[in-house]
């Protein structure tokens, strides 16, 4: 048996889960979120807690099993406490600025970049600092990954957009003889 997939999860107060054969609906205070179901696994109520079965006992049917309980545990999380990534620009006259429903980057390039916020994704800047937050555990980590691709750090001096807490590995440049 799965041991992420054994495990049950509770339903904050607050929160609404309605469960079919192929499909799940969570509601909660951040927003909803749905997911289909796979066939090899159901998910059930019981007692306030959400509990993930699998059908058969093949290695199909096992590996889903732990992957649809963190999957719909994910989106009880979103609806309740939601998700956020942050992610730090390094570079002179780098900057980020909020624009209605978009983010303007200026990263070195001849043009600023405009960058539209995706449906459901609130993004923040504070100084050096860009904020990514949603109830969608897999739309925060995209939209937090497609904004550190248009200026990944570069080796040498740092520069470029990164995750907080990352850690790039500095390369030593040329040397005079």
């Amino acid at each position: 048996m799965s041991r992420i997939g054994k495990l049950p999860i509770p339903i904050p107060a607050g929160v609404e889960v309605k469960v079919s054969p192929t499909r799940i609906e969570v509601q909660g205070p951040r927003g909803s979120l749905a997911g289909n179901l796979p066939s090899r696994v159901r998910v059930e109520t019981d007692n306030g807690n959400l509990v993930v079965r699998r059908e058969g006992d093949d290695r199909k049917s096992r590996a889903l099993h732990g992957l649809v309980r963190a999957l719909v545990n994910n989106m009880v999380v979103g609806v309740t406490q939601g998700f956020k990534k942050n992610l730090e620009i390094n570079g002179v006259g780098y900057r980020a600025e909020v624009q209605g429903k978009s983010l303007k980057l200026e990263l070195g390039f001849s043009h600023p970049i405009v960058y539209p916020f995706p449906a459901g994704i609130e993004i923040k800047v504070e100084k050096n600092v860009i904020s990514v937050e949603g109830p969608d555990k897999e739309k925060v980590g995209q939209t937090a990954a497609e904004i550190r691709a248009l200026r990944k750090p570069e080796p040498y001096k740092g520069k470029g957009i990164r995750y907080s807490g990352e850690r790039i590995r500095i390369k030593v440049g040329k040397k005079n003889a």
